[in-house]
């Protein structure tokens, strides 16, 4: 089962704290390090699908509301 954006953000900080302390292993940092690229990626992900789902309503001054896709800088 896929792991919700929030539960994935959790653990990316629960891997950023325990590398942080220092205390485990190169071996066991370099999976951790591994492991949190992965989860980033994926909450990247998740969150480029949220955001094309995301529009916005605007009044078009006639009275009317209009959809219009979410614009970011990027994709502006």
């Amino acid at each position: 089962m896929a792991k919700t954006f929030e539960e994935s953000i959790k653990e990316l900080e629960n891997i950023v704290s325990r590398l942080e302390e220092g205390d485990v292993s190169l071996e066991e940092s370099i999976k951790l390090f591994e492991n949190g690229m992965k989860l980033s990626n994926s909450c990247k992900k998740m969150l480029e699908t949220a955001e094309k789902k995301v529009s916005v309503l605007t009044d078009d001054g006639k009275g009317d509301i209009k959809k219009e896709p979410f614009l970011t800088e990027e994709n502006n």
